[in-house]
């Protein structure tokens, strides 16, 4: 009897990780650009396997930095790792090449989609397998993917014609065909109305539920994505500032004013001074 595609991964209780029992641990990694610019100031985190964990920050706090530091792809923008470890399955990533590391069971879905829009979204797909040498299981797993993104299989032109939410559901198709144990996820909800955040978010659920995929969520909409995480980080200019459970940090009064947008209105006017206030209370 054939095994079936994409098998489901082991899961574990809900919580945080020891670097001894995480997928993934980032271990006090800095990031430096153009060998002067400091991005990452000595970060660390940890993503259980099977979990969703989001990553979530404002503008330029070095979310986007951090997932290229784990896929290998700092260096296409003249970036590198100066100091710390990342681990995965007990392996160090540091000096791997992209490809890799997508090998190792590693893949990210870009900012924007990145989706090539003069092939067919089918083509896409198979490009998503191509560290891959099983043809049977590629058919099977294309399938598959078909089951989650029904609309994929019906559009057979170029996918640079597919609407912004087919192209996210592209993406994240491309990436399952990769086979990956963690999914690293920049910003699905980008550009998507509000209706179609919440059918992206539940397939986002659904993946990692049906088959067991780890995700390393970032995202600015802290909202929707701490509806589906199990565990969250606070990222502000190059560190976490806080983490904890979904449910700890949706109840954190200060992640519900600077996040959330629930800041009482007495805090809401002091405006010139709510910098100053941020800044004491994460530090």
């Amino acid at each position: 009897m054939a095994e079936p595609a994409l098998k489901p991964q082991q899961q574990h209780p809900q919580g945080t990780a020891t670097g001894a029992d995480a997928l993934l641990s980032v271990n006090n990694i800095e990031v430096v650009y153009s060998d002067v610019i400091l991005v990452l100031r000595g970060l660390s985190l940890q993503v259980p396997q099977g979990k969703i964990v989001a990553l979530l920050g404002a503008n330029g706090a070095g979310k986007s930095t951090t997932l290229k530091a784990i896929s290998g792809l700092l260096k296409t923008e003249d970036g590198e790792i100066t100091r710390g470890d990342i681990i995965f399955a007990g392996e160090r990533l540091n000096a791997l090449e992209p490809d890799a590391i997508v090998r190792r069971g590693i893949f990210q879905v870009m900012e924007g989609r990145r989706i090539v829009a003069d092939m067919t979204a089918l083509e896409n797909l198979r490009l998503g397998a191509f560290t891959r040498r099983d043809r049977g299981e590629i058919a099977r797993d294309i399938e598959m993917v078909y089951q989650y993104f029904p609309r994929l299989k019906e559009r057979t032109g170029l996918a640079g014609y597919l609407s912004g939410g087919e192209q996210q559901m592209l993406a994240i198709g491309r990436a399952l065909m990769a086979r990956p144990k963690l999914i690293l996820m920049d910003e699905p909800s980008m550009g998507l109305s509000p209706l179609l955040v919440k059918e992206v978010f539940s397939i986002i659920r659904r993946v990692n539920r049906d088959l067991g995929v780890t995700i390393l969520l970032v995202e600015q909409n802290a909202r929707i994505a701490l509806q589906v995480a199990d565990y969250g980080y606070i990222m502000e200019q190059g560190k976490i500032v806080l983490d904890g459970t979904a449910a700890e940090l949706s109840s954190n009064e200060d992640v519900k004013e600077f996040y959330l947008g629930q800041g009482g209105e007495e805090r809401k006017s002091f405006k010139n001074l709510k910098s100053f206030k941020r800044r004491k209370r994460w530090i």
